[in-house]
């Protein structure tokens, strides 16, 4: 697997593959697996050659990341890239006031506390340290700084304050004594990014969508302040949640919602036009994002071994330069969206 070495300080950068696995799936999201099923995830990732996971204390409230532990110890720690989040500290609680009911199952009992503050980043920090049996990681994303999770404009604004005021500095702290190579931020939108890259030394984003064959609106302003910072971007939910890898068919999902008409006809013509040159949808918005220069990796996710592989197939897949021409001709995706000549 082809990897993009992402470095804009001295201090060795980063080797990412350009594909990266992301673990929320195995925190028994929407449906339970057991931890051997969890474990052969992990495996077969590692042998198509991924070498960049990321987690959070948030997926599985905490059992994502104690089912990387087992398999994390068979590797070598020089060989891979790994990446948690802080923002929210886990507390026990009542089995009906667990937080996730309905999307996380068989977890166990505890709550989210959002805390963006010096010291619950620490604290996060060394609790995820614990649960995930390593002794280092290599960044540290503050998670859900954005209205998707936060509910308004004015809660989040609210909370990125908090962020700024004080948790950035231990996270700055960390990569300054060499603790953590790199720090930023997990968001489902572009525009929280782009308020903390201009308030802050950000190095990497992790955006979940965003930047999609579906969605290029970060094109003028947050990605454009990206490449003139050296700001890396790992690209979350190529998918849209779905839509752009089951296509255009009634139930299809986009940003975790049924579709609604506009967007059902709008994949529909980008799924024609991917016909026309003999190239599967799929496949055409796995490679859209990795085209411009500052993403670094892109995170479709699986809960199964045969979608991990199956990312791998579809990740290697030829496209004709072709497509991408008629796509940007018919209006189907931005004529500034970088793509091959």
């Amino acid at each position: 697997m082809e990897r993009r070495h992402w470095q804009r300080l001295d201090n060795g950068g980063l080797s990412f593959t350009e594909l990266g696995f992301g673990t929320a799936p195995l925190g028994n999201l929407y449906r339970a697996i057991s931890d051997e099923e969890a474990h052969a995830v992990l495996e077969a990732a590692w042998e198509t050659g991924c070498r960049y996971f990321d987690t959070a204390p948030l997926y599985g409230l905490g059992l994502a990341e104690t089912r990387l532990n087992r398999f994390l110890r068979t590797k070598n720690r020089d060989d891979y890239v790994l990446s948690t989040k802080v923002g929210r500290l886990l507390e026990r609680c009542a089995p009906d006031e667990r937080t996730g009911l309905g999307k996380f199952f068989d977890t166990p009992n505890r709550r989210e506390v959002y805390d963006y503050s010096y010291d619950g980043v620490m604290r996060s920090v060394e609790f995820s340290l614990e649960r995930l049996g390593v002794d280092r990681f290599d960044i540290l994303f503050a998670h859900d700084l954005d209205i998707f999770n936060h509910g308004t404009e004015e809660a989040m604004n609210e909370r990125i304050d908090e962020f700024m005021a004080s948790g950035y500095y231990a996270l700055l702290a960390l990569r300054d004594q060499g603790v953590i190579v790199a720090f930023g931020a997990g968001i489902n939108e572009w525009e929280p990014g782009q308020i903390m890259a201009e308030r802050g030394d950000m190095d990497l984003f992790l955006l979940a969508g965003r930047y999609t064959l579906l969605e290029q609106e970060s094109l003028d302003s947050f990605l454009p302040l990206c490449e003139e910072r050296g700001i890396g971007i790992v690209l979350g939910g190529p998918y849209n949640s779905g839509i752009l890898a089951t296509g255009a068919k009634p139930g299809a999902f986009f940003d975790y919602d049924p579709a609604p008409k506009e967007i059902l006809e709008r994949v529909a013509k980008i799924e024609a036009v991917c016909a026309a040159h003999d190239t599967k949808l799929i496949e055409a918005a796995l490679r859209f994002p990795l085209f411009h220069r500052s993403v670094v990796s892109v995170v479709p996710g699986g809960q199964s071994v045969d979608q991990v592989r199956s990312n791998r197939t579809i990740l290697d897949a030829q496209i004709p330069n072709a497509l991408w021409a008629q796509l940007k001709a018919d209006g189907l995706t931005r004529s500034d969206a970088p793509t091959p000549a």
